[in-house]
């Protein structure tokens, strides 16, 4: 990706997050020595007849000074065709949920609709708690915590 292309999807990134409601607090604040800061998927996701995947589990982070979001993807791999048995590896993105990084564990849930390859069955999630960090005008993701899981996806 190019300089310009990428510095626009950041910029476009922190207007969106920027505008976003604030998650109200729920928990005390803990000091970031006494917190490990991790992100959980949950073993079983949903799929609905109309496509869109839900997908849960749970973060804990502390110390974010700017915007920051629990993300995840799916992974799914499939073959090209009958005549060709090589394979091709899709990742797609399954929506974005604020997160609150006061060191309590939260929950969290994305939903979206990826493409028609995805099915019920087996597939490699990735969740991510990262912080968009402020280097002047620049924002920069701070990555929190990340974890790669393979769930089950049910059908609504």
């Amino acid at each position: 990706m190019t300089k310009r292309p990428a510095l626009a999807l950041a910029a476009g990134a922190a207007i969106v997050l920027l505008a976003a409601p604030a998650a109200p607090a729920t928990a005390a604040p803990h000091r970031a020595a006494d917190v490990k800061e991790t992100v959980t998927v949950d073993p079983t996701g949903r799929i609905a007849d109309d496509g869109t995947v839900t997908l849960t589990g749970t973060y804990r982070c502390v110390d974010s000074t700017g915007p920051a979001f629990v993300s995840s993807n799916i992974r799914t791999t499939s073959t090209n065709s009958a005549m060709s048995p090589s394979s091709v590896t899709v990742v797609q993105g399954v929506g974005g949920t604020m997160a609150v990084c006061d060191g309590a564990t939260h929950r969290w849930e994305n939903s979206s609709t990826p493409s028609p390859e995805v099915k019920p069955g087996k597939v490699s999630v990735e969740a991510t708690v990262t912080e968009l960090e402020f280097h002047g005008i620049l924002p920069l993701p701070r990555f929190h915590a990340v974890q790669r899981h393979d769930v089950t996806l049910t059908q609504d």
